[in-house]
């Protein structure tokens, strides 16, 4: 049996964070979860967390660190406000940058330390299809393809100390974020379906599978990498 583990997921309050956190839990490890709205259930510790608030976050990754030992972590949270060129906002894109990166900078400094000392760590960046290209969505690509970036250079970084660092790019996924930006009946719903060869998105738990595995010692071989769990879109149309 593998040892049971302690891990932090940003934006774990629903969709693929929450997903993730109750299958770490059914495998025996110890997920805190970081998100603004508490969920009605959490299966192991949840903080209420307004990650976009600096200082708030770096109080409560204080307080998490002065409590567990830290083995991994899942950088989740993000936001898309959705816009076509000539509509976006500088200051959107300032917020789109910020969420998507900096916690994850933030947490990652918290708990690299202690990461370092064990010279054990699995840490997975929850990135997107977007990063191929896709409309209105300017910010939010850039800002998931700076993620997968941070996921290539932290990996060569810490690949000596027993540290993995790889992403997940889900494809149309059954989320609220999903579902707030392209309601059920929508054109761009339908876009996006239709640029699946499975012709359907994905469940979070489908996307939770692969980033659970990745946190695994069975994966400790596995790093750098950006899987996408996508249908087939990436590869490209039926």
């Amino acid at each position: 049996m593998s040892t049971r583990r302690c891990f932090i997921i940003t934006g774990a309050s629903k969709g693929i964070g929450l997903a993730t956190a109750k299958l770490l839990a059914e495998q025996g490890h110890f997920p805190i979860g970081l998100a603004r709205t508490t969920p009605a259930s959490f299966p192991g510790e949840f903080i209420p967390t307004d990650l976009s608030d600096r200082a708030a976050t770096a109080g409560i990754l204080e307080q998490v660190l002065s409590r567990h030992t830290v083995d991994g972590l899942v950088n989740n949270v993000g936001m898309v406000r959705p816009a076509p060129l000539e509509e976006l906002r500088l200051e959107d894109l300032a917020a789109v940058m910020d969420l998507n990166l900096r916690p994850s900078i933030q947490c990652m400094q918290a708990i690299l330390p202690g990461m370092k000392q064990r010279r054990y760590g699995r840490v997975v960046n929850v990135t997107s299809l977007v990063v191929a290209g896709v409309l209105f969505r300017s910010s939010y690509a850039a800002a998931k393809s700076a993620l997968v970036s941070f996921t290539k250079s932290w990996a060569l970084e810490l690949a000596g100390l027993g540290i993995t660092v790889n992403a997940v790019a889900p494809g149309p996924t059954d989320t609220e974020l999903f579902n707030t930006n392209n309601p059920p009946g929508s054109e761009s719903r339908q876009r996006y379906v239709n640029g699946v060869p499975m012709k359907r998105i994905a469940d979070p738990g489908e996307v939770a599978a692969p980033i659970c595995f990745l946190l695994s010692e069975a994966a400790g071989f596995i790093t750098g990498q950006n899987l996408f769990v996508d249908g087939g879109s990436s590869i490209g149309r039926v």
